[in-house]
């Protein structure tokens, strides 16, 4: 049986980044994009970002519209919409969004930022 991670249907993952993929740089996309292997990096999407279990990231900045992580992760993350952090994910960074939803049993350090006012919020700008 396939996790869906809180997305509706599975056509929703547009791509994919398999448990055997190692990829480093910087990850831009517009779509949702699931990550089940290795990287390291920033990342900047538009879209969902999914982070399957037995995942791990590595990343200076993740932001997203929305990011569900149920594998481990390390750095900055920053949502427009909402993170969610299921059961089984570790995170070690700080939080950034409008909307966060923790499982039990999850491991978290960081800080965390409740946006008051999502509409204003815009990860993506260039701060001058």
């Amino acid at each position: 049986m396939v996790k869906t991670y809180g997305i509706k249907t599975a056509e929703a993952v547009t791509t994919i980044l398999g448990k055997q993929t190692k990829l480093n740089g910087t990850l831009r996309f517009d779509s949702s994009l699931m990550i089940r292997g290795q990287f390291e990096g920033s990342i900047e999407a538009k879209g969902s970002l999914y982070v399957a279990d037995g995942a791990e990231v590595k990343a200076g900045t993740i932001k997203a519209l929305n990011i569900v992580i149920a594998g481990t992760v390390s750095g900055d993350i920053e949502a427009v919409d909402k993170i969610e952090l299921q059961s089984s994910a570790q995170v070690k960074g700080n939080l950034r969004t409008a909307k966060l939803r923790m499982a039990d049993g999850l491991h978290f350090e960081g800080r965390c930022e409740m946006l008051t006012d999502q509409a204003s919020f815009d990860p993506f700008s260039q701060k001058k």
